[in-house]
């Protein structure tokens, strides 16, 4: 039962995403548009949603208290990250994220430090200067 219901899930997550992506529009640039990469993962995704609901492959057990707490505080520090990207700044808040979720993990001090140490300011860099996505390397705070 828990495939099915993860299954149903998934479906109904990846068909709202296809949906909301037929409204983006661009002026300029990509001829594809802007709604082709949500299409690229939601249709894949609804199709895998789908096929986990109708065919199940195994009976998974739901996690033990401590491993659902574990997915709420993992929800929560990434809805904290998505609320204080722009008053912190990507780099600040994403050293926070990465280190808090591998923290989580069970990852050694030393390694989420330094997996976030050079994580965050190496996704800046691949984003912002490689892609040209511009983010605010510091937030609203320190300016």
């Amino acid at each position: 039962m828990t495939d099915r219901l993860a299954g149903t899930f998934f479906f109904l997550l990846a068909a709202g995403y296809v949906w909301l992506s037929a409204g983006y529009t661009a002026g300029f640039g990509d001829p594809l548009g802007p709604a082709i990469f949500p299409r690229v993962i939601g249709i894949p995704m609804m199709i895998l949603g789908l096929s986990l609901a109708i065919w199940p492959r195994h009976n998974a057990s739901w996690s033990d208290a401590g491993g659902l707490l574990r997915q709420a505080a993992a929800i929560g520090l990434l809805l904290g990250y998505a609320l204080l990207l722009e008053p912190l700044g990507f780099v600040p808040s994403s050293f926070a994220a990465i280190l808090g979720l591998s923290l989580m993990m069970g990852a050694p001090p030393i390694k989420g430090l330094l997996t976030a140490a050079i994580a965050a300011p190496g996704l800046y860099l691949l984003f912002d200067r490689v892609m040209g996505l511009p983010l605010p390397l510091i937030g609203t705070w320190f300016t």
